[in-house]
């Protein structure tokens, strides 16, 4: 028996709770909630992440998230400034994708603690614009912001490819709550999302790469698409290219790494 292989799918099966229990994605219909100040960035309480999508079938938080490097970034502009056409769409499909978080209570469910919800470009837009808007200000005060309500569509409710979410924000203001040991629980008893979203290193991330390129699988992935990216499931870039691209990006990843 391999104690420490046991180990590790331990570990991933964990880490897997946490991803769920701490993550809000918002159901189909209409939910309020509030967003609340984020305990380790009182200053701001959006957080954005980077991610590679479908390397292989997994899904990797892009250490360019907090500033470093990242190999499979550095391999994505490599093919992207090839000239190749092939290797320009490999390349796109490669780079990290932003997606924005937001500590969230969800109104009726208030005992369950403080919950991140991800979303992508267009619904933090429109959050930012209704923070800086002086008839609403900060939304996020604890004890003058704004509910929202956040109403959800599924593709196959709107027959379209992509579901839609719409935000409303609700026009009184009001304290997250008026229990005041659940106030002072619900804003100093928060995940910080770096336990959820875990990094892994430069090394690591390049056998990943490698491993993809070679048509191998990897099993140490985020689940972070499936419950909380908008964007429809496609195949793997690898699998829908020809053999003479696959070999362009296997030179391509031996000039970057092995030279």
């Amino acid at each position: 028996m391999d104690i420490n292989a046991i180990k590790a799918r331990l570990s991933q099966l964990q880490d897997s709770n946490t991803r769920v229990s701490n993550l809000w994605k918002p159901p189909a219909g209409q939910t309020q909630i509030r967003i609340v100040p984020y305990l380790h960035n009182k200053d701001n309480p959006f957080i954005e992440l980077f991610f590679h999508y479908q390397i292989g079938s997994k899904n990797y938080l892009s250490p360019i998230s907090n500033g470093r490097p990242d190999p499979i970034e550095e391999f994505s502009q490599k093919l992207k400034e090839g000239g190749s056409r092939d290797d320009y769409q490999i390349g796109k499909k490669l780079e990290a994708k932003m997606r924005t978080f937001a500590p969230v209570v969800v109104r009726g469910q208030e005992s369950e603690g403080v919950k991140f919800w991800g979303f992508g470009k267009t619904v933090y837009q429109e959050l930012l614009s209704i923070n800086t808007d002086p008839d609403y200000f900060d939304i996020t005060d604890s004890m003058n912001g704004r509910d929202i309500v956040v109403e959800f569509k599924t593709a196959e409710e709107l027959g379209t490819a992509f579901p839609k979410t719409n935000i409303r924000v609700k026009p009184n203001q009001t304290p997250i709550t008026e229990d005041a040991s659940l106030m002072e629980k619900l804003l100093n008893n928060q995940k910080n999302l770096s336990e959820i979203y875990k990094e892994q290193s430069y090394e690591e991330l390049t056998s990943v790469l490698e491993s993809w390129i070679s048509g191998k699988s990897d099993d140490e992935g985020s689940e972070e698409t499936k419950k909380e990216s908008s964007k429809p499931t496609s195949p793997a870039p690898a699998a829908e290219t020809s053999t003479t691209t696959v070999s362009s990006a296997a030179d391509a990843f031996d000039d970057l790494f092995n030279s």
